[in-house]
């Protein structure tokens, strides 16, 4: 199992729609709206690392508002 951060910047105004929709994707365990440089902070989970980055491409990246993802895997050292 491959887990991510990943970081999301959102149109203005868009953040908490963003989080609620993608918090209803498979493998997303959470989805947060926050303050920053960053509008919202999705937590998600695939088998494999090809998967997660399928999840990102064709379906959280096509949710409307995103400007901008920066995915972040976990590891373990």
């Amino acid at each position: 199992m491959v887990q991510a951060y990943i970081l999301i910047q959102t149109e203005v105004g868009k953040a908490s729609t963003v989080a609620e929709v993608i918090s209803k994707i498979a493998g997303v365990i959470q989805a947060e709206d926050v303050t920053g440089p960053y509008d919202v902070i999705v937590r998600a989970q695939a088998d494999t690392v090809d998967a997660l980055g399928r999840m990102v491409v064709a379906k959280v990246q096509q949710v409307e508002g995103i400007t901008r993802t920066l995915t972040c895997p976990v590891v373990h050292i």
